[in-house]
């Protein structure tokens, strides 16, 4: 054996999306947000603490054979905020779109304030506001601001 580094190299997908520039940390999140248990049959490779050029350090996430609904984009964007959605075709990116968080959230969030409207019996989806001091809920004015992805549904 030489004593040169080895690397593990994550081969490229044909078809699939690329989620990158992920927050440090927030893969596995990425994952449960996507309904990816391991259970599941999606081909995955994930990367945790890459370095970075733009950042120190990023996660990633590259899923085969499948390409992400809105939705799916929207939620990944309240814990990832400079991540990008690289789709790839026939092993190349052919859309590469950076996440944008909606000004409103519907039936994205679950309200942490259990006498909320959104949290009974009756048929209502949540509705939050992003603002600068958090998520705002527009049916009992709480604001959640911290575990957001503890709070995704």
């Amino acid at each position: 054996m030489s004593g040169e580094p080895r690397c593990l190299q994550i081969s490229p997908i044909r078809n699939g999306t690329v989620i990158d520039h992920i927050t440090p940390g927030e893969a596995f999140n990425v994952l449960r947000i996507l309904g990816i248990t391991g259970t599941t049959e999606e081909r995955l490779s994930v990367a945790t603490n890459v370095v970075s050029r733009k950042s120190e350090r990023k996660d990633i996430v590259k899923i085969e054979n499948r390409e992400l609904r809105k939705q799916e984009v929207d939620r990944i964007a309240l814990i990832a905020p400079n991540a990008t959605i690289n789709i790839i075709r026939n092993y190349l990116v052919c859309d590469k779109k950076g996440v944008e968080i909606p000004e409103i959230l519907r039936g994205v969030i679950r309200c942490p304030n259990p006498g909320c409207i959104t949290n009974t019996r009756e048929p209502v989806q949540s509705r939050f506001e992003v603002t600068a001091k958090g998520l705002h809920c527009l049916y009992c004015d709480w604001y959640l601001t911290e575990d957001i992805a503890g709070h995704i549904i």
